[in-house]
């Protein structure tokens, strides 16, 4: 089993080196290999690796399922931006956030809010209809919501900021003070924020997650999903043991185009954030719209929570209300 000590060690000494994350981004975690001294990561595609005379392994990990170099290199350029513990690559994202809620003990209470990916979504619901969990939504609009569902124990609270399709903005700090009061875990679906804008686990959460198929490739080549952990803690070396057994890794090469995606990160969501908010702007006062859903209007219910949470943009997805309906 992998609990990614490659990508652990190597986020640590990154961060300690004090780089700004454009800079981690930029040059994947500035790595140099030792062999040839290319300063692009190669490509390790073997599924099995050769054992010393006393048969023992040259890596800690003797199988792919298990973890490899290319894996556990993109893993630490995550891990380094969002400042945590360590990171673990998917070869989805779905795969990553069912495989954190396979986390939650049988009968034990789900929180999360009622406007969420509709792919997280129906995976909630479908555990709640089989009885393997309990689920509780919110309303992320009304203030105090969270703190109400939260009267009753619970073990993981799933949040999402911004929120899809509504992009409404929940406080993490605030929500992390809430879900550790009340016993449980914060996990926070950051896809929207990129690792640029917003730190879930500087305001406190737990694990943070991406869609590593939207902005950190940036590239619409690679299907991956990320989760990333605030310490080393029971659930995360689950996650990890899990990911393991069911065979869910990130393939090698898929790193290494992630790891290209990341180079050009800081450069491509500031820009779509500026091209998001010309659009929004222009859109706002349009007579055939109802309004405009953006967290960067002051006009957005969520927009003074954006400003203090999102500090580098305010992402690149918006949603328009249509006059009449879609008729």
């Amino acid at each position: 089993m992998s609990t990614a000590p490659n990508s652990i060690s190597m986020a640590a000494s990154m961060s300690k080196g004090g780089l700004r994350p454009e800079t981690i981004a930029a040059h994947a975690l500035k790595a140099v290999d030792e062999a040839t001294g290319a300063v692009v990561p190669p490509i390790h595609l073997s599924t099995t690796y050769g054992r010393d005379g006393d048969y023992q392994p040259k890596l800690k990990e003797n199988y792919q399922r298990n973890g490899n170099p290319t894996l556990w290199h993109a893993e630490a350029a995550v891990a380094a931006l969002e400042k945590g513990h360590g990171a673990l690559l998917f070869a989805s994202g779905m795969a990553a956030i069912t495989t954190l809620f396979e986390t939650v003990p049988a009968g034990a209470r789900v929180v999360a809010p009622s406007v969420m990916y509709y792919g997280t979504r129906d995976w909630l619901q479908r555990l709640a209809e089989l009885g393997r969990i309990k689920l509780t939504l919110f309303d992320p609009a009304r203030a105090g919501a969270l703190e109400e569902a939260l009267s009753t124990p619970a073990d993981l609270v799933w949040i999402e900021t911004p929120l899809n399709p509504t992009w409404d903005v929940i406080d993490i700090a605030g929500a992390a003070k809430a879900a550790h009061g009340a016993g449980a875990q914060l996990a926070v679906d950051a896809t929207a924020t990129a690792a640029v804008t917003t730190h879930p686990l500087a305001l406190g959460a737990d694990y943070v997650f991406h869609s590593a198929t939207k902005y950190l490739n940036g590239h619409s080549d690679v299907l991956a999903g990320v989760l990333v952990s605030a310490k080393d803690d029971p659930r995360w070396r689950q996650v990890a043991m899990l990911r393991s057994k069911i065979g869910a890794p990130l393939p090698p090469f898929e790193c290494w185009l992630l790891m290209r995606g990341l180079r050009t990160l800081f450069v491509r969501y500031r820009q779509i954030s500026a091209n998001a908010l010309k659009i929004a702007r222009h859109f706002e006062s349009h007579g055939k719209l109802e309004g405009v859903l953006y967290p960067g209007l002051p006009s957005h219910r969520g927009h003074a929570i954006a400003r203090t949470q999102m500090t580098d943009g305010f992402g690149g997805m918006l949603s328009i209300l249509v006059k009449g309906g879609l008729a």
